[in-house]
């Protein structure tokens, strides 16, 4: 029977430091730095793997997932752990990429990593889309934002109503500039704000097409029944969680999302602070956005039976129960914003819930 050796990989864009535990041993038995380029990788863990039974793992990075499907490949056991849930050593100060692949190795073996779920390719490049959009979300805020300036500096701002509404553009279009450079500038942030408008309106007819598709429909049916999630908000926590049932209870979701409290307690004295915000931030905001809709009342609507109702009965039984949370909250003098976070954390647990009916 083979000795199990478990590998911490540091991975980079062009170099992958590698340290090797085998057994209990304190100190590594290989440690090498190779080019992060496949033939590399495959020589290396060819050799280890005829010797070992290999356990490799390394930190979710820009780098992507494309070293652990190289590894699986290979048919070595590889796992991509989540950077922000690495344990760290208070007064450690010192970092390097071969201190780095040997916590990786320690931690590893000794059971202190958290994993994260690894998507298809499918799903990879789904959230690839969602991303895109938010992205191209930013842009136009900034495109709008670079237009108002403009013609603040110019003394043309907007009094009769609401800035971006139909009367608002047809001002814009109805504008004149003395200088002919100010035309010029004008035209361009114009064209700019359409060119951005019209992309960010094509990826989300992308989303809606791909939401109520084959693979995506029966989720994205249960999840919108929830108030403040549609279809774009689905499918951001579709493609970023990927899988809902890996987590046993809802807390668990919670806690990887980073929506519960921190705690500095000592003897007697408990103390908890701000929420941890560690796991996944783009998920976070979006449950926050989500939980801002429950500030107003409830509308309970009738639903025609199906095999959906059970996801129906608790997306009603989360709207009475955040409306009244947050509003309770407030009534304490909670500021807000605690308020709003405090929301999103209970809404987590609901989508928990109707994502295990899926």
């Amino acid at each position: 029977m083979k000795k199990i050796a478990y590998v911490g990989n540091d991975v980079h864009q062009d170099s992958i430091t590698v340290s090797v535990y085998v057994g209990d041993e304190r100190e590594p038995s290989i440690e090498r730095q190779m080019l992060n380029e496949r033939k590399s990788v495959e020589k290396f863990y060819k050799r280890l793997s005829q010797e070992y039974e290999v356990r490799a793992c390394y930190e979710a990075s820009s780098n992507g997932y494309v070293f652990y499907r190289w590894l699986k490949e290979l048919g070595v056991s590889c796992e991509v752990i989540a950077p922000s849930l690495i344990p760290e050593k208070r007064g450690d100060r010192q970092k390097t990429d071969k201190r780095d692949a040997r916590k990786l190795g320690r931690y590893y073996r000794s059971g202190d990593l958290t994993t994260i779920k690894v998507p298809s390719e499918k799903e990879e490049a789904s959230r690839s889309l969602l991303r895109l959009r938010e992205q191209m979300s930013r842009e136009v805020r900034n495109a709008k934002q670079y237009l108002l300036k403009f013609l603040q500096l110019r003394g043309l701002s907007y009094k009769e109503g609401t800035n971006w509404t139909l009367k608002h553009r047809e001002y814009l279009k109805g504008l004149k500039f003395e200088e002919r450079l100010d035309v010029r500038v004008f035209d361009e942030y114009m064209l700019m704000l359409g060119y951005k408008e019209e992309a960010l309106k094509k990826i989300d007819d992308e989303i809606y097409t791909l939401a109520y598709g084959e693979e995506y429909r029966g989720r994205v049916e249960r999840m919108t029944m929830l108030r403040g999630v549609k279809e774009t908000t689905a499918m951001g926590l579709i493609t970023e969680i990927v899988d809902f049932k890996r987590f046993s209870r809802p807390r668990e979701m919670m806690a990887y999302l980073g929506l519960i409290p921190g705690e500095r307690s000592s003897g007697e004295e408990q103390k908890f602070t701000g929420i941890t915000k560690a796991g996944n931030p783009r998920v976070r905001r979006l449950m926050v956005e989500a939980a801002w809709h429950y500030r107003h009342k409830p509308v309970i609507k009738k639903r025609a039976g199906s095999d959906l109702d059970e996801s129906w009965e608790i997306a009603q039984r989360a709207q009475r129960r955040l409306h009244d949370k947050y509003w309770r909250l407030i009534q304490k003098g909670k500021c807000k914003t605690k308020a709003a976070t405090a929301v999103a954390r209970e809404l987590t647990g609901f989508i928990w819930a109707i994502m295990q009916t899926a």
